[in-house]
């Protein structure tokens, strides 16, 4: 009988299609045995999509696989006389891979496995069985401690916080001229920790600190996500960190045979800036290590040949021009000059690094992230005698504000702060792996540990106002929960100006904090002054502030005329008339009038008596 080709499968070959199979469920059953058996290579994998009716051969790169362990009759493969050599290292991981015990699934085939959580799960229809349960999350999230007990979106925000910590990022960084780096003064392994913070040897690198936590309000002062902490922490050292930038410079060749050279440019260079910029430069025209620099100081001297080659002969055609490539630090930065280093390119030209660091202690506006997402900026930075204290006389590092926890359902950390404050009493290290077998027992097991030492099971206190000394009327949660201080801090960020440049263009303000610009007033901020029929405060932003311009208008043809100095009299570019009209309009619109004129297209302005 033939077979026509609706009933036959078609056979994709990383998306190629390459044939047609009568039997696809027998073709998939021997790619896996052959693979199982070591006859095809690990990297081949393969799925039947039995709504499509198609194969699906996948080798290609950038396939995200996970390795499962293979179930045979309803028993894994994975025996304890296996798990037994691999930890007395007779056999290694690849072994179980080219023997058939693990195999790593990418997404396509793992649609065609079932796979049991954990052993007591496994049934007669499962295909696979999980390494460990926490590998559904990836390592970021891995490291996180509890994360079961967390909301969806929060482990996205931790994941992004994670990256943005600040700790110790490598332990050469004192020999490394990174362009912007950030180490923290005294880094902590957290308290909670996880089995992937520990496998991949995170604590030789860690990127926060163990801080006592209440969960509290403050006079207004915490709230929505701002957090209140401790001066006296602080000033111990509680978030310190260091900033470090580095600046560069190299002496480039040109096609003329002209070069840059490093040196103090002199002052009949194009664009000196004055005697008091180079003034903390040395001879070669290079900075000495652990000069205090502040904004606009000159870090690397040098002087570059003109950009354009007639301009190269001065007067006579003698001296050699030479323009002012000073490299200054930029705008709003101050340090410590804290490294020099010379060194060459491939092409044999000189480079120096420059690298400035800065000292950074938490101020009001810096932002700090337990590994939740529970993300707060400083609001206040409050002296000790002021804060809510233990009858122990233990005062909270941060105060967080309860309102934060039960909307965003990140109980994960709440169950941090009590495992971190059992930890801290005990003096010891607490398992907070996802999905680990101690998770049932867990709020148990930290309540007779608290107890034990004279707490209240579930970490509650009665707390004391700094302020009046008076006991709060309700006891207070509190504990120790690993806070990371992220990247984000004000001092990078603040941005001030009155008056300064404004573009050629334009006559607006300059945008950007790099060009000393302001921010922009746009469309929806003028909508609120409208709102509120504040019009003479949207004339000042929209036009003195900004780009106002007078303007002579001819009353005959509505053109814009102009002043001739050299005849000290207006002048129209259309009719002979000299009557004209001062008016006052946005400079922006001028350009605008002009561009239209550009395109031949006459414009006229119509004015009122």
């Amino acid at each position: 009988m033939i077979v026509s080709d609706k009933q036959k499968s078609y056979v994709y070959m990383n998306g190629k299609v390459v044939g047609t199979v009568q039997d696809p469920v027998s073709l998939v059953n021997e790619i896996r045995s052959a693979r199982r058996k070591g006859m095809l290579s690990g990297e081949v994998n393969v799925s039947f999509n039995e709504k499509l009716n198609s194969v699906n051969i996948n080798t290609d790169r950038g396939r995200i696989r996970k390795p499962y362990v293979i179930l045979e009759n309803g028993q894994p493969k994975l025996t304890k006389d296996l798990i037994e050599k691999l930890k007395s290292k007779e056999i290694n991981f690849n072994y179980l891979l080219r023997n058939g015990i693990v195999e790593y699934l990418d997404a396509e085939e793992e649609e065609n496995a079932l796979v049991a959580l954990s052993e007591k799960d496994i049934t007669e229809r499962h295909t696979h069985l999980e390494v460990d349960i926490s590998s559904i999350f990836g390592f970021t999230i891995n490291t996180s401690p509890y994360p079961e007990h967390n909301s969806l979106a929060r482990h996205a925000m931790l994941a992004n916080f994670t990256k943005q910590a600040q700790g110790l990022y490598a332990t050469n960084f004192n020999q490394r001229f990174d362009s912007r780096a950030y180490v923290l003064f005294y880094p902590q392994r957290p308290i909670v920790t996880t089995a992937a913070y520990d496998t991949v040897k995170m604590p030789r690198h860690p990127s926060g600190q163990n801080f006592v936590v209440a969960l509290s309000t403050y006079y207004g002062y915490n709230m929505a996500d701002a957090i209140v902490i401790n001066r006296a922490a602080v000033d111990r050292g509680l978030g310190r960190s260091m900033f470090y930038k580095t600046y560069a410079d190299e002496e480039r060749r040109y096609p003329g045979g002209q070069r840059d050279r490093f040196k103090v440019p002199p002052p009949t260079a194009d664009g000196y800036m004055g005697e008091h910029v180079y003034s903390k430069l040395s001879e070669d025209g290079i900075i000495e290590p652990e000069m205090e620099v502040s904004e606009g100081d000159a870090l690397i001297g040098k002087v570059a040949p003109p950009r354009f080659l007639e301009e190269n002969l001065g007067a006579g055609g003698l001296e050699e021009k030479m323009r002012d490539d000073t490299a200054v630090l930029k705008t709003g930065e101050r340090g410590v000059v804290d490294s020099v280093v010379f060194t060459e390119s491939t092409g044999a030209t000189k480079i120096v690094k420059v690298r400035i660091r800065s000292l950074r202690i938490p101020e009001n506006g810096d932002k700090f992230a337990s590994r939740h997402g529970q993300k707060g900026v400083v609001a206040l930075i409050v002296p000790p005698e002021d804060m809510p204290f233990t009858a122990d006389g233990i005062v909270p590092d941060l105060l967080l504000n309860p309102h934060s926890i039960p909307t965003r359902l990140t109980f994960g950390h709440l169950l941090e702060t009590l495992g971190g404050k059992a930890g801290a009493i005990n003096g010891e290290l607490v398992d907070g792996t996802a999905f680990s077998e101690a998770g049932s027992d867990r709020i148990e097991n930290y309540g007779k540990t608290l107890e034990s030492h004279g707490f209240e099971r579930y970490g509650n206190e009665v707390l004391y106002d700094g302020m009046t000394g008076m006991p709060f009327k309700s006891t207070i949660f509190n504990g120790v929960v690993y806070y990371n201080r992220l990247y984000h801090m004000v001092s990078n960020k603040i941005q001030v100006r009155s008056r300064g440049k404004v573009q050629i263009l334009t006559h607006q303000p300059t945008e950007g904090k790099a060009r000393q610009g302001a921010l922009r007033f746009g469309e929806m901020e003028r909508d609120a002054l409208i709102g509120y029929g504040a019009s003479l405060l949207l004339k000042e932003r929209l036009l003195d502030q900004s780009d106002k311009a007078v303007v002579l208008v001819c009353k005959e043809c509505g053109s814009l005329g102009y002043y001739d100095h050299i005849k000290k009299t207006m002048v129209c570019p259309l009719t002979k008339t000299t009557d004209f009209v001062e008016v006052e309009i946005s400079y922006a619109f001028k350009v605008l009038l002009d561009e239209i004129r550009s395109l031949h297209i006459m414009t006229s302005i119509k004015l009122n008596e």
